[in-house]
């Protein structure tokens, strides 16, 4: 029986795992499969990441070129081959998911990668979604491109959705240890997908159908930009008002109940909160569901950095200096504190703002030290080390990510100005301006 053929094939480690796409997803779980004796064959369109780690080097900050040695010797291999995809019995697809300029779902990673497999799909696989998506992708597109190569899902080839729930940056959290949310298109593929991660992960949560998957996935996200994109909108009014929101959380987050603290800060990034909802909106419509909340949050959300460089701009007013010719840094470029990932970072749309306005606008950032080529977002610069008498030389210093690495002594020693949008300082100074 097929099935069962698998099942003993992950149950005595001799499976071969396929991970499709060497992310920021895709590279701690090959890590987690390989650490537990598993042989990984990985699978990525970018020759130089595939080159990079079969030299047993690492593109990610907080991965070790180490841990990819140790990968490496213990079997791991990536490859741009994708006629090696026979040689796996599962395959993970662990690509972006993001949003086209119509703030619309862009699921041209997904599915063109799924129809680069489909040629190559054999009985006895097990494929896993773990891209977060719309409720109803899995069974909508993936299920009908394998049973176009003359597989039956359920019977010879099992399809699941299990969602991604890294969290870069955070030391409490690993890839064993987040609980693994896993929903099959049948009860054997479920009982395959429920198999497999339980190998690795410590708690996997079964849920009844990879629709039930999806839509968990994004209600965490959801839950996270409308939390998010209140405290921000409070942040506002309680600026208005000559209140301290930090000080505000800081005395809420006492109530041992009924209230979970979230923090403010000058927009959203990363690869989730920003878009998932937007994935739910857009599938709502189908059903003729206007998601107001979501789509308030959102708007929110995305006009703080407006509401920053509002204060940037007041603050150097102030101080009879304009915008324009102001030689303004930006530290931390990062999405979030601690992290090289810089996916939406609403750093990078504060820099643009600034310069579209005239500024002279540099940056700093330990974990960032060049640059990097995006694909919306242009900007020739190196991180800036803070001296005394750099720090000095700006008009302003903009706290955009909240990086440990950061001598938040110095630079408020320093600093002409410093316009904080994360809350870091907590005592009143006179130059210092919270946003």
């Amino acid at each position: 029986m097929i099935k069962q053929q698998l099942l003993n094939r992950i149950a005595d480690k001799s499976a071969v795992i396929g991970i499709v796409g060497l992310g920021y997803v895709g590279l701690p779980l090959m890590l987690r499969f390989a650490e537990v004796g598993y042989k990984v064959l990985g699978f990525d369109i970018d020759q130089g990441k595939v080159d990079t780690l079969m030299a047993g080097q690492s593109y990610i900050e907080h991965i070790s070129a180490d841990s990819i040695a140790t990968a490496l010797e213990r079997g791991f291999e990536a490859t741009t081959d994708f006629s090696r995809v026979p040689e796996a019995d599962t395959l993970i697809l662990c690509v972006p998911t993001p949003l086209n300029k119509y703030r619309e779902p862009d699921l041209s990673f997904v599915l063109d990668t799924m129809d680069s497999l489909v040629p190559y799909l054999r009985e006895g696989q097990l494929v896993s979604l773990e891209s977060t998506t719309y409720p109803g992708t899995t069974d909508e597109e993936l299920l009908p491109r394998m049973e176009s190569r003359g597989l039956k899902v359920g019977d010879n080839a099992f399809l699941v959705f299990s969602p991604e729930r890294e969290d870069p940056g955070n030391p409490n959290f690993t890839t064993r240890t987040i609980p693994k949310v896993c929903g099959g298109v049948t009860p054997a593929c479920q009982e395959i997908g429920v198999a497999l991660y339980s190998a690795v992960i410590d708690k996997v949560v079964p849920v009844s159908s990879t629709r039930a998957a999806e839509m968990t996935k994004l209600l965490e996200n959801i839950h996270r930009a409308v939390n998010i994109g209140l405290v921000n909108e409070m942040k506002i009014v309680a600026d208005k008002m000559g209140i301290d929101i930090h000080e505000v959380i800081r005395a809420a987050a006492t109530k041992p109940f009924g209230f979970v603290p979230y923090y403010p800060g000058p927009g959203l990034g990363g690869h989730c909160i920003p878009i998932d909802p937007f994935y739910l909106t857009w599938k709502a419509r189908e059903y003729g569901v206007n998601t107001r909340f979501i789509e308030l949050a959102g708007e929110v959300n995305s006009n703080m950095p407006d509401y920053v460089v509002s204060k940037v701009a007041a603050a150097l007013n102030q101080r009879k200096k304009a915008i324009n010719g102001s030689r303004v840094l930006v530290l931390g470029i990062a999405y979030k504190k601690n992290v090289d990932d810089m996916r939406e970072s609403p750093s990078v749309f504060l820099m643009e703002k600034l310069r579209d306005l005239g500024a002279e606008v540099a940056y700093s950032d330990p974990h960032v030290p060049v640059f990097p080529k995006m694909r919306e977002h242009r900007f020739e610069l190196s991180s800036v080390a803070l001296s005394n008498e750099a720090i000095s030389g700006y008009d302003c210093v903009l706290l955009a990510t909240d990086h440990d690495k950061f001598d938040y002594a110095q630079i408020k020693a320093h600093a002409q100005l410093v316009v904080d949008s994360r809350g870091k300082y907590l005592e009143p100074a006179a130059n210092i301006v919270k946003a």
